[in-house]
């Protein structure tokens, strides 16, 4: 087969759609399909990356005011819709609905060929980003679901990550949707630490030896509440003797920063930037005794997934599609939207009682099987599959039928 992948954000631009993205087109390219994918470029300037059967064409974009390291493109649409007649496609798959997504409906009715959308966000999601006046939220929200509604029935087959959003596209659009989990590598992503491994790690983060890690990986924006973990840690680094790590990289990282130093727990906080996997991220997973975010807005939650892979019992919020993986008093603790003093609770009951914590983690990790990576891409091949399969069958029957139109158009000469 041959796929073409549409999105704004490709890594190293980093955000959950971006990553789920690549890991799907690095895959797919792995067993022996040819794939092109288009993104706005890290640089700014145009380029093209050929691994294999992988080709990544990087556009001309322009910087993100609103996200670090993040940049999107002016309106591509004649350079992308001559890069898809060059490739070819048998199918195209956007992971961006706005500007990606007309472009790929575009390819796809001029080609004749299936068009599927991912959806990684829902309009709430996007709405955080606005200020909280006039009613400006609310107004936009409305706008987005009804563009979605229009949208969405242009496509093939809609991609959603998990059954939650799957429900709320169909309440919300009226329209159905495939669930497929984005997928974690159970081989990368694993609780198995060897003491050189946690030892080299611990001194390369400047963390101390033996103490517990509380751990928070993400983006430190604005809509992530990461300010709410970090006011969650103050008992239980008071309580214990642990630390609390943040990984990830975001506007509100200085204002984080200057919150430890104000609730008095900077010597036991540490920001070590975004880290890749290929730069140690498993590695990290494996050494913490504990995960926690306070986001409200997962779609899935790329983190949930490696970290329950990864053995940690999770704290988390009650909201989106959370409760999919993290299972109450199961794998992990769910705490209500916005409640600062149960995330601490929870985080000071996980670290005082570590054997229950390594019980939970050997939960999480036997429930996040279901997730395997491999299983996803199976998902995908077949449902790739069985789209080229009824459009082919579709345009043979449009062909013949057009045969017999002009053969009677010329009886009846």
């Amino acid at each position: 087969m041959r796929i073409a992948y549409l999105t704004q954000s490709y890594p190293p631009m980093v955000s959950g759609a971006s990553l789920a993205a690549k890991n799907l087109a690095e895959n797919i390219a792995a067993r022996g399909h040819q794939v092109l994918v288009i993104a706005a470029s890290d640089r700014g300037e145009s380029y093209r990356s050929v691994k294999e059967d992988l080709t990544v064409l990087r556009l001309h974009s322009i910087h993100n005011p609103l996200r670090v390291g993040q940049r999107f493109l002016p309106y591509p649409r004649q350079t992308i819709l001559r890069s898809l007649r060059e490739f070819n496609p048998d199918l195209i798959h956007t992971h961006e609905p706005l500007q990606m997504g007309i472009i790929c409906l575009e390819h796809s009715h001029i080609a004749s060929i299936p068009a599927m959308l991912s959806i990684h966000q829902l309009p709430w999601f996007v709405s955080a980003y606005l200020p909280e006046i006039y009613g400006i939220r609310h107004i936009a929200e409305t706008g987005l679901w009804t563009y979605a509604r229009w949208l969405l029935r242009q496509f093939n087959a809609l991609i959603t990550p998990t059954q939650t959003i799957t429900d709320i596209i169909s309440s919300m659009t009226g329209t159905t949707s495939h669930t497929i989990s984005y997928g974690i590598d159970l081989l990368e992503f694993h609780p198995h630490l060897s003491s050189d491994e946690e030892t080299a790690t611990r001194q390369r983060l400047n963390l101390p030896p033996n103490v517990p890690i509380i751990l928070h990986v993400g983006r430190l924006d604005t809509d992530k509440h990461v300010e709410r973990v970090v006011l969650a840690a103050e008992k239980p680094l008071q309580e214990t003797d642990a630390h609390l790590l943040i990984v990830g990289d975001g506007r509100q990282k200085p204002a984080l920063m200057e919150l430890c130093r104000s609730i008095g727990i900077t010597q036991r906080c540490h920001f070590s930037g975004y880290i890749s996997v290929q730069e140690g991220l498993p590695a990290i997973y494996r050494l913490a005794s504990l995960f926690v975010t306070a986001s409200e807005i997962e779609t899935q939650g790329i983190v949930l997934l490696e970290a329950a892979a990864s053995g940690l019992p999770i704290v988390a919020i009650r909201a989106t599609c959370i409760p999919e993986i993290v299972h109450d008093g199961v794998n992990g603790y769910l705490a209500e939207p916005g409640n600062v003093f149960a995330l601490g609770q929870a985080m000071t009951s996980l670290l005082k009682q570590p054997e229950k914590a390594g019980i939970m983690g050997t939960a999480g990790r036997r429930l996040v099987e279901e997730h395997n990576i491999q299983i996803t891409l199976d998902r995908y091949e077949h449902l790739y599959s069985t789209l080229i399969a009824q459009n082919e069958t579709y345009r043979k029957k449009v062909k013949a039928q057009n045969y017999w139109d002009r053969a009677r158009e010329w009886m009846n000469l």
